[in-house]
């Protein structure tokens, strides 16, 4: 059973860490440039402590993977997108700021 949300950007089959959710739904919300967001593997971390934290990686195919931090865990996130790194990391900076 796949699951969506977001327009059917944000693929939701597997668990998301905590607080990733919500950064996950305004970065799709905020630009029509990204295609989907495909949160995959979760490992436990030491060093991920408070407010979720995503840093891109290396570049895909389709666009960026990313690695989020959070709740003592980290979780990595493929992005699908044409963006450049720049400003891929421009909206997810943006996307972290509560609202």
């Amino acid at each position: 059973m796949r699951l969506r949300a977001e327009k059917g950007k944000l693929k939701i089959e597997h668990s998301i860490i905590d607080g990733l959710r919500p950064v996950l739904e305004r970065l799709l919300r905020d630009d029509a440039n990204i295609r989907s967001i495909i949160p995959g593997v979760i490992r436990p971390v030491r060093d991920a402590k408070g407010e979720p934290v995503i840093r891109l990686t290396v570049p895909t195919a389709t666009g960026w993977k990313g690695i989020a931090l959070s709740a003592g865990a980290r979780q990595e996130l493929f992005i699908n997108t044409a963006l450049a790194k720049p400003d891929l990391e421009e909206l997810i900076k943006h996307a972290l700021k509560p609202k």
